[in-house]
């Protein structure tokens, strides 16, 4: 039985801990910043596959004090690493410090991958080890003066889908978008529209929740590779995630004024294998008749960050403001502008800090139309 921490976009550490405990997840507990959880190799491709929310799955192979290099160099040698890591195997270091009397990050990569070093030269009986096999990246975090060593099982990031090769500037992650959907809780059978559709990723995450489509079904993982245990758990997870997954209409509208974005999305969402379960349009939001609407919006309208400038931004917040009036449709919108509300000329009914990327957010939900 192994540990398992999910580090995730502050702010969705519940988000993350539901989904765990949804799927069976054992021994869930949310901290900031990340979740864990425990089980086998089987758990670990599926929380690779089945996440939406997380941004990767490490395998937690030890906590301890590192106040000297020395501590750090005996703290990582004593691990078994030749349970992980075959003979040939490449075995890259990452890591942060915080607070930590070893502050120097390439001095703690360099006395932990000399560690590693070490231990497997004694094990494998080898003076030199070429690396060139199969990756196990090791990542470490010194907090305090406390030293967690993982390996990474998962490679690229969990919000690299592999379904959008191009993007829009001021494009959501898919993980954060994947959050406002679940916050939402739409789940198929109401009208749901994103009247800046931009490269698609409020939708095309819509449409794969709603439709039981597994984001990770369909990309590859670092530890598939690592041994004939863990590719055999991610060859059986991903067959049992295909074969739950839903292909049929949703009654969801991707929208924008810029006919390129909406030509994005249409190709996003091919990939993304959504591309016929949704409806798209080139329309301005503003001229969206939202009085005669009903069901969810959920928009990434531009923040005055990226595109616009934030007078822009402003002007367009009031408008749209203006032009929902009398709608009944329930609305969440995500803005880094503080002063969105006052804008936007009503006050939410919640507030849920997110981040896109290091840029600080606020989804605005209204849900009482």
């Amino acid at each position: 039985m192994f540990q398992f921490s999910v580090p995730c976009l502050m702010g969705v550490e519940g988000l993350v801990a539901d989904e765990l405990r949804f799927q069976g997840f054992q021994q869930v507990t949310a901290e900031n910043g990340r979740v864990l959880f425990s089980g086998d190799e089987s758990e670990c491709a599926r929380a690779n596959i089945l996440l939406r929310c997380g941004e990767r799955v490490l395998l937690r192979l030890a906590d301890f004090s590192a106040r000297t290099f020395d501590q750090l160099f005996e703290g990582v040698r004593r691990l078994p690493w030749e349970e992980y890591i075959g003979e040939g195997e490449a075995f890259p270091v990452k890591g942060f410090s915080l607070q930590s009397t070893l502050h120097s990050v390439p001095d703690c990569q360099r006395i932990i991958k000399k560690a590693v070093v070490e231990r497997l030269k004694t094990v494998y009986r080898t003076d030199w080890l070429k690396e060139d096999g199969a990756k196990h990246q090791i990542q470490f975090s010194l907090m305090s003066d406390r030293c967690e060593i993982y390996l990474d099982t998962t490679g690229a990031p969990l919000f690299k889908r592999g379904y959008k090769l191009e993007q829009n500037e001021a494009s959501l992650r898919e993980t954060l978008a994947a959050s406002i959907v679940k916050l939402a809780r739409w789940r198929g059978r109401e009208d749901l529209i994103d009247p800046f559709c931009g490269s698609g990723t409020i939708a095309i995450e819509a449409a794969q929740a709603a439709l039981h489509i597994a984001p990770g079904a369909r990309r590859d993982f670092d530890a598939a590779h690592w041994n004939d245990v863990f590719a055999k758990a991610f060859a059986l997870q991903k067959e049992a995630a295909i074969a739950g997954e839903k292909h049929e209409k949703l009654p969801l509208l991707a929208s924008d004024k810029d006919p390129n974005c909406v030509r994005l999305t249409r190709e996003n969402a091919a990939r993304a294998g959504v591309g016929d379960c949704m409806d798209y349009a080139v329309q301005d939001a503003l001229d969206i008749p939202w009085k005669t609407r009903s069901g969810v919006m959920m928009a990434n309208p531009p923040y005055g960050v990226r595109m616009l400038d934030q007078q822009q931004a402003k002007e367009l917040y009031t408008a749209l403001g203006k032009s929902l009036q009398g709608s009944s449709v329930k609305k969440y919108i995500i803005s880094s502008d503080d002063r969105f509300e006052e804008d936007f000329g009503q006050r939410a009914d919640k507030r849920r800090k997110l981040y896109n990327g290091m840029i600080k957010c606020n989804l605005y939900m209204y849900y009482k139309g």
